[in-house]
Order: structure tokens, then C-alpha cells, then sequence
């Protein structure tokens, strides 16, 4: 199972290449992953004592190791994502042939997200652990966000990506809460655990309730069925995969994981019956009434997962045989009929029926494929859409899980069927009859003939619904090994051929009654029943989302107004008022205060306190902001006085970044403030400045006086040293012990050094530094116009930076560009010596890279931007982009290794001259963490330093 999913992460990241190399001729090879993951699930099929299972530590501490599970269930399942996906890749080659260049600039993107749904996909129908499949799940909705929006310049695919995304992820967001109210209470989040003893009570009632609104959500379920007819604005091979046959069956899916455990809770059939029937009916309805091809078939799609989603969560043995027959069966002709649609709306151009006609005298075979799945989709014989709604009709006439409700369900499920034979035959006249004209309609006239390799996949699948029709004996063997673990008693196998009985008369009254409405459509009298009062959801989302923009902007209006100190003033008092109010509710231990250790701590927060004092009452901003630097300092001279030097190193490393930030950032504003400005609210603010103070430091003194045991920090010096392989415990708690800690915290870096440079530049986010420019040429590209001819003292015959030279000479100082010129150097050496030797003495890779931070600031300020440019004529965002990948493949790979992710290991080497060297893989981890700092140095200089000179200049 690992190897599968890991061959389609390959295939994701080689899909670009690929595409970029060969076009669309790069999907044949690309479907050849999920066709051999195919040929991995018919030989590891799982049997009665043979369930492949995988178990790896990932999370421990969250319950999110990642256990894998291929049981009958995920093997059926696991058929038609890979089967189908392998079918859909293969017809995207057929499929972008005719389609223009700038569509086909945006392939590589196109077949990396297929190739990684199919991989996400198949992933989730494997998840045992409940916190993983829901990754996989959000995986899955952003990958459909993606595919749905492929035509990133249509409005239509805009708007139809976002309602996709909006509503499965709500769906999700409450399937998360319900997967943990679940998974707390039963003690465990393996699925398989969960079933078997699944929790009571009303906790456990909200909580599947919860998880019900995920999976219905997912599979478009009325009153969130809305978002998939929306999403036809995707290429056909999107629809055809994940609207037809994958990730709108997840939800399906999760609903018949839980059903053996779940079906007797008392909101369970509520929600799942009534909810799918009605579904089933309403989106029957509105198929009947659409004149787009792809329409009628998405809300044919939206009526049937109604269907199937009532038959596998009804409960009992044959109800679930019967659902996942339906489910096998819908996802072969479905995805069929969308390729169908495909092919007939590139041949013709048009996918409106009424602007179709002739076309099945043009092209036979494309006929005979929409014939056959289109028989199976209205459950003719001998197609396996006849068995699997045979199957639904007489299991669902002796249900016991459904008791009096059955009679009621059976007229819904007659009713919806009939629906489906009148869109069916609508589908298939619409498009391919003559209509009464004796020549092709002029858009069939022109068409061009599709190539066979084009047709292949929808005949296959047309094809498959025929063969599992005729013999639909190994289809029962397969369906039944998950059907037999819902309690129960079992008694039904698919067959073609049950004999007389009700079922069968149902099934002729259906295609009688289906046939006679849409043949005797003409005859029958105008009515008001086009105009039946079902509401619009389409309409109810968008009324909710104005709803939510018009509620942001007032709630905006009332809490951002613009002012700086009135949000931190909310911020702070909030910060004052609940923790306080907590410690004086609830109970206390008596604090035990040592003011201080040593006279020079004394002398130390003295200073810092008159700083404090003196950053309050100046008006030359620049001067408080040094006093401000004053406090940060003390406080890296007590850190130092207490023994913990790695701590002083980064205070001071970090408050001299902030101070050159500030300098940057004041250079901007007027040098001192208003003095009315000032005098403003003095009191209010003194009052809430002492009230943060004091609850800071009382929350902190109370905290320390309420530990009973042994602190962690006398632990950590030992796993430091025997689990983390290091002397530094500081670096090694960083890279080792809470490494999750720092990928949020770096991830955090990132996100906010692209958000300043983003604000700065308003257009172009990343771009490397601008460089000193060749001879004959200015910094602009233009003519030189010759070297700068003012007189300064900084210029001379020696050029110590190359970035001076074009440098305004009065704000050159060459007593500063000599001494960057020897320092810069000697620090980088000392950035580097801090990143090797931070394992076991202070430093590590977030000094070293403050440290390489800080040399950057010294070219700057000596050079220029120009200086920057050629010190480090990188993209900031390809600095950061690589620190992010060297840190998080650091934790992939040891997980791909067997290890705990982010878990490191010793590398012991013998290098000649220098001997015996022992290297720690979280080494790497730490040099992305390096990367990243200086990525984020970087481009601040770019954003608040050159782009703001460059403002300057022009102003």
C-alpha cells in the first residue's frame, strides 16, 4: 500500500517533465501507475484470513500514526479509483488534442493534480486511522479545487472551484469535530476499533451526526447537492473521475464503513434514508429538465448517490450488496456516458440538445458505446444496472433494518427510477437521435470523427457493464465479503435472472411508466409543473455567502477601524481580563518569589526598567525604539547570568535584527511624534501597560508554584544527549525533541515574510535583488551615462563594494564599506560555525542564520541595494522554498525509512585527514531551518529596504 502511494507522489512530481517533454502523448505513461497499482490490488486481494495491513509511527502523541487497512471494502473501492483514474488518464491524451495552447500551458499542472487525486484517493479508501483519512479526504478537496478550476479564466470555473471548495470543506471541518468527539470517546480512532465497539450515548450521537454531515456533503446530498452540477465547469476527465466515480463516493464510502456499527443509532437512518431519497427524487427532477449534456448526466449523478448512499446506510447484509452493486455499476456507465459527453463535445463543439442532431447516423461506434452504458444506467437487461436495481428493488421490499418505513422507501426508490429511465432516454435522444430533420444539425455536419484510441476508454467501460451483467457471479463474490460483515441475515446474490416476482414487475413498470412520459411528453397538458415551488440551493448559497461578506464588513467596520493602538488595546485588555480572571476563579498554590540571584541582576533590571521608562516619554521615535533595544538586550544579560547562553545568543542576534527592521521601517516617518498624539489617552494606556505587566508576571509566578513533580526541563539534558545525540539541549529540543514545534514556527516565518514583501510590492512577489550592471549599461537597462561625478570623500580609485559605485555619494561612507569588506567575511565563518557546531555547543541553524542575516544587513547598509544583489543574487522566495523542503523532507524521509517522522539517526564516516566524523540527520533538518531565516533576512532588505529606497528615490 506504501508503495502505491508512493509511486503516484513520483508520478506527481515527474508529471510536469513529462508533460512539458512529450504534451499530452505523456498520459499514456502517466496511466500506467494507477493500471499497475491496479494489478497490486487483484493480487493482494484481501480474503477471510488474509487483511494486508500497515502500521507506521507518525504521531503518537495525537493518535495520527498512519495505519493502513486493505479489506474488502478498500479493495472494491480501491478497483474503481484505480481502474477508472488508469481509464481517464489514458483519454486525456485523446481528450486535449484539439484544445488551444494556452489551455495546454497549464497540462503539466493538470496531469500532476490527477495523478496525485488518484493517489489521495486511494490513500483514503486505505486509511484505518481516522485522523489520517481525514487528511487525505481535505487532500482530495483541494486537489478537486484545483481540477474544477482548470480554466482559471472563465468565471464560471472561478465561482464553480470556490463553491466546491467552500462546501466540502465545511463538510469536512465538521467531519473532523465529529471524528474526534468519536475517537475520544471510544479511546481509539482506528476505524476498524471504532465499528466493532462503537460508543453510545448523546456525545456519540453528535459526533456522527457530525461525521454524517463530512460524508453527505461530500457526496452531494441534499441540502449540499448544489456544488456538483456547478462543478461541470471542469474539463471532462475531472468529471468523469471524480463527479462519476471517485471522490464523490467517498463520502458513499464513509457512509458504509460505519454502517455495520452505527445503522441502529437513532439519527443514523433519519439522516441517511431520508436525507438519500430525497435526494435521489429532487436531483431525478431537475435531470429531466436540463438541455446540457453534462447537466443531465450531473444531476443524474446527484439522484443516484442518493440512491446508493439510502442502500448502503440502511443497514443489513443485502441492503449493503445491493448499495455496492448500484455503486460499481454507476461508476462504470457514469464515467462512461461523461467520456461520451467529451468526445461529443469536442467533435461538435456544442454539448446543448438542441443544437444536436444526426450525430448517431455520423458516428456509429460512439453510438453503440452511449447505447450500452446508457441501458445500464436505466437498468435494461442484460447490463449490471438491471442486476444492481433488481438487487435494490427486492432488498429493499424485505428489508428488516428499514421495518414500516420500507413501503415508503420502495415507492421513493420506483418514482426516482422512473426519473432515471426519462433522462436516460432524454441523454441518449438529446444527443444522438434525428429529431425529425432529414439532415445532421450544423454543428454535427462539421464534426470532425474521434480517433479510437480516443473512444477506448468509454468502450471499455461500456464494455465491463455489459460482461458484469452477463456474469455477475465473481462481482457477488467480491461485493459480498464486506456485505456479510453488516449484522444481519444474508440471503441474496446478484443475479441476471431472479424469476417472477415484484421486483421484476417494478422494474417494467419503471421503464413502461419512464418510456410512456418522455415519448408522450407532447401530448400531455401545459401545467405549472416546470414551476414546482423546490426551491433553488444554488440561489440559498449565494444569498448565505452575501450574507457572510455583508456581516464581515460591518463586523470589520465596528472592530478594525484602522486604528493601531485601539486593536492593541482590545488585544491586551483580553490578554489582562480571561487569564487573570481564571487564576482568581479557580485554585491557587502560594507563589514562592527569589527577586534575584546576584547584585548584577539587580543592577541589570535597573537599567532595563529606566529604558522602559525613558521609551514612554520620548518623542524621537528613533531614541525610543534604541531604548526599547535596551530592555531586549538586559534581558539576553540575565538569560546569560542564569546559564543559558544559547538563549542570550539568539536575544541578541534577534534584537539587533528587530532594531535594523526598525531603522528601516522609521527612515519613513516623520522623526518625532505628535506631541497631542502623545498626550492622548496617557493614563488608559499607563494603566493597561501596568496591567499587562502585572498579570504576565503574576500568570508566570503562579505557574511556577503549581508544579508538583519534577520538571520536564530536568529531563531534557539526558534525551538530549541519548535520544537526540547532542550536548546542546537547547538545539537538540528544536531539531529533535519538538521538532513539530519548529516546522509550525518556520512555516509561520514563511507566511510572514511573504505577507510584509507582498504588501511592499502590491504585484511581483519574488525576484532576486537587482545586481550591478554590466559596462555601457545602467542599473535600468539604459545607456550609462557615465560614473556619478560628485564630490565625495567615499569615492575613490578602489572599489571595496561593488554596489557603492552606484550609490548616491553622500550617503557612502568609506570607513563602513572597508570594514564590511573585512568583517563580512569573518562572519559568515561564524555563521557557519554556529550551524556545524549548534548540536553540541551554542548556536544551531536559527543563530547561524541570524548571524548570516545579520551579514547581509552589513553589505546592505554599507552597499546598497545593488550590494545586496550581488552578495546574494538569489530569489528570496527559492531561499525560503528550499529551507521549507529540506526540513519537511527530512521528516519524510524517515518516515519512508520506518522511523517516527522527524525522528533522527547517527551517521558515523571515516573521512581521510580528519578521521572518524559523526553526523546527525538532523543536521539537514537544522540547515533548512538556516535556510529559511536567511530567505526571510532577505527578502525583508528587498521589501522595507531596496524597495522603499527605490520609493524614495522616485518621490
Amino acid at each position: 500500500m506504501l508503495a502505491v502511494l508512493l509511486a503516484h507522489a513520483v508520478a506527481t512530481a515527474l508529471a510536469p517533465l513529462l508533460v512539458a517533454k512529450w504534451g499530452r502523448q505523456a498520459f499514456y505513461p502517466l496511466s500506467l501507475v494507477p493500471l499497475g497499482s491496479l494489478v497490486w490490488v487483484v493480487r493482494n486481494w484481501p480474503g477471510d484470513d488474509h487483511t494486508p495491513t500497515l502500521h507506521l509511527p507518525w504521531v503518537p502523541e495525537l493518535s495520527m500514526d498512519i495505519t493502513l487497512r486493505f479489506d474488502s471494502l478498500a479493495a472494491i473501492m480501491s478497483v474503481l479509483v484505480l481502474g477508472i483514474g488508469a481509464l481517464v488518464l489514458f483519454y486525456c491524451a485523446g481528450y486535449f488534442h484539439h484544445h488551444d495552447g494556452h489551455t495546454e500551458k497549464r497540462l503539466p499542472s493538470f496531469a500532476a493534480e490527477l495523478v496525485a487525486f488518484s493517489g489521495a484517493m486511494f490513500g483514503l479508501v486505505v486509511s484505518d486511522n481516522m485522523l489520517v483519512l481525514y487528511i487525505f479526504w481535505e487532500t482530495t478537496t483541494v486537489l478537486s479545487f484545483l481540477l474544477v478550476g482548470h480554466y482559471a479564466e472563465r468565471a464560471t470555473s472561478r465561482r464553480a472551484a470556490t463553491q466546491a471548495l467552500l462546501v466540502t470543506t465545511f463538510g469536512g471541518l465538521a467531519m473532523l469535530v465529529g471524528i474526534i468527539v468519536l475517537g475520544q470517546l471510544s479511546g481509539t480512532y482506528l476505524l476498524s476499533e471504532l465499528v466493532a465497539a462503537p460508543p453510545t450515548g448523546t456525545a456519540a450521537s453528535v459526533g456522527i451526526v457530525l461525521i454524517l454531515v463530512g460524508a453527505l456533503s461530500k457526496s452531494a446530498i441534499v441540502p449540499l447537492h448544489f456544488w456538483l452540477p456547478g462543478a461541470m465547469a471542469a474539463p471532462t476527465p475531472v468529471s468523469a473521475y471524480l463527479h462519476a466515480a471517485a471522490m464523490v463516493k467517498a463520502g458513499v464510502y464513509l457512509v458504509a464503513r460505519l454502517t455495520p456499527g452505527f445503522a441502529d443509532n437513532p439519527l443514523w437512518r433519519p439522516m441517511v434514508v431520508g436525507l438519500g431519497l430525497l435526494t435521489m427524487l429532487l436531483a431525478g427532477w431537475r435531470a429531466i429538465r436540463e438541455y446540457d449534456l453534462k447537466l443531465i448526466l450531473a444531476f443524474g449523478t446527484v439522484s443516484q448517490l442518493g440512491l446508493i448512499t439510502v442502500m448502503v446506510g440502511a443497514g443489513g447484509p443485502d441492503m449493503m450488496l445491493a448499495g455496492l452493486a448500484m455503486l460499481c455499476a454507476h461508476a462504470m456507465f457514469k464515467a462512461a456516458l461523461f467520456m461520451v459527453v467529451g468526445i461529443i463535445d469536442h467533435a461538435t463543439g456544442t454539448r446543448d440538445i438542441r443544437k444536436l442532431a444526426g450525430l448517431g447516423r455520423r458516428n456509429r461506434p460512439l453510438l453503440v458505446i452511449a447505447v450500452g452504458a446508457t441501458a445500464s444506467m436505466a437498468a435494461l437487461p442484460p447490463f449490471f444496472g438491471f442486476v444492481a436495481k433488481e438487487a435494490d428493488l427486492e432488498t429493499v421490499l424485505h428489508s428488516a433494518s428499514l421495518g414500516a418505513a420500507a413501503p415508503y422507501v420502495l415507492a421513493g426508490i420506483v418514482l426516482g427510477s422512473v426519473f432515471t429511465t426519462v433522462y436516460s432516454l432524454r441523454f441518449l435522444w438529446g444527443a444522438f437521435a434525428d429529431k425529425g430533420a432529414p439532415d445532421p444539425s450544423v454543428r454535427v455536419a462539421e464534426m470532425h470523427r474521434p480517433s479510437r484510441s480516443f473512444l477506448a476508454a468509454p468502450a471499455v467501460l461500456a464494455a465491463a457493464g455489459l460482461l458484469f451483467g452477463l456474469f455477475p457471479a465473481p462481482m457477488d463474490d467480491r461485493l459480498d465479503d464486506y456485505a456479510d460483515t453488516v449484522p444481519g441475515e444474508s440471503d441474496y446474490h446478484l443475479a441476471l435472472w431472479h424469476g417472477l416476482g415484484l421486483p421484476l414487475l417494478l422494474s417494467v413498470v419503471v421503464l413502461a411508466a419512464g418510456t410512456a412520459l418522455f415519448f408522450g411528453r407532447g401530448r400531455l397538458p401545459r401545467s405549472h409543473g416546470a414551476y414546482l415551488p423546490l426551491g433553488n440551493a444554488d440561489r440559498f448559497y449565494d444569498a448565505v455567502i452575501r450574507g457572510l461578506d455583508i456581516a464581515a464588513v460591518r463586523l470589520t467596520g465596528q472592530t478594525q477601524r484602522g486604528s493601531i493602538p485601539a486593536t492593541q488595546a482590545v488585544i491586551l485588555s483580553t490578554l489582562v481580563v480571561l487569564p487573570v480572571g481564571a487564576l482568581l476563579s479557580g485554585a491557587r498554590d502560594h507563589p514562592q518569589l527569589r527577586l534575584w540571584d546576584s547584585p548584577l541582576q539587580v543592577v541589570v533590571g535597573l537599567l532595563m526598567l529606566a529604558a522602559a521608562v525613558g521609551a514612554t516619554v520620548m518623542r524621537n521615535r528613533l531614541a525610543a525604539v534604541l531604548l526599547v533595544g535596551v530592555t531586549g538586550y538586559g534581558c539576553g544579560v540575565i538569560f546569560a547570568f542564569h546559564g543559558a547562553p544559547d538563549l542570550a545568543l539568539t536575544q541578541f542576534l534577534v534584537e539587533t535584527l528587530v532594531l535594523v527592521i526598525f531603522v528601516l521601517v522609521l527612515r519613513t516617518l516623520p522623526a518625532e511624534a505628535d506631541r497631542t498624539n502623545i498626550k492622548r489617552h496617557r493614563l488608559p494606556r499607563a494603566a493597561l501597560a501596568l496591567a499587562v505587566g502585572a498579570s504576565v508576571t503574576g500568570l508566570a509566578v503562579f505557574a511556577m508554584a503549581a508544579r508538583s513533580t519534577t520538571p520536564i526541563a530536568a529531563l531534557l539534558p539526558d534525551a538530549a544527549y541519548y535520544r537526540g545525540h547532542g550536548a546542546n539541549t537547547v538545539n537538540v529540543l528544536l531539531v529533535d525533541i519538538r521538532a513539530w514545534d519548529t516546522m509550525g514556527e518556520i512555516s509561520v516565518l514563511l507566511v510572514a515574510a511573504t505577507g510584509v514583501a507582498s504588501m511592499v510590492f502590491r504585484h511581483r512577489r519574488f525576484g532576486a535583488a537587482p545586481r550591478v550592471p554590466q559596462a555601457g549599461t545602467s542599473a535600468a537597462g539604459q545607456p550609462d551615462i557615465g560614473p556619478v561625478s560628485a564630490y565625495s570623500p567615499a569615492v575613490g580609485d578602489i572599489t571595496w563594494l561593488r554596489g557603492s559605485d552606484l550609490r548616491d555619494p553622500r550617503h557612502r561612507s568609506l570607513v563602513l564599506e572597508v570594514a564590511t569588506r573585512l568583517i563580512f567575511p569573518l562572519i559568515m565563518v561564524l555563521s557557519a560555525y554556529f550551524f556545524f557546531a549548534g548540536h553540541n555547543t551554542p548556536g544551531g541553524g536559527f543563530a547561524g542564520g541570524l548571524t548570516a542575516g545579520l551579514a547581509l544587513v552589513l553589505r546592505y547598509l554599507a552597499g546598497g541595494r545593488y550590494e545586496l544583489g550581488e552578495t546574494l543574487p538569489l530569489d528570496a522566495g527559492k531561499v525560503l522554498g528550499t529551507g521549507l523542503a529540506l526540513s519537511a523532507g527530512t521528516a519524510i524521509t524517515s518516515l519512508f525509512l520506518g522511523a517516527p517522522v522527524l525522528s533522527s539517526a547517527v551517521i558515523h564516516l571515516d573521512i581521510p585527514v580528519l578521521g572518524p566524523v559523526k553526523m546527525v540527520t538532523a543536521l539537514f533538518f537544522d540547515l533548512g531551518v538556516y535556510l529559511i531565516v536567511v530567505g526571510l533576512v532577505l527578502d525583508i532588505l528587498r521589501s522595507l529596504g531596496a524597495r522603499v529606497d527605490v520609493e524614495m528615490a522616485r518621490s
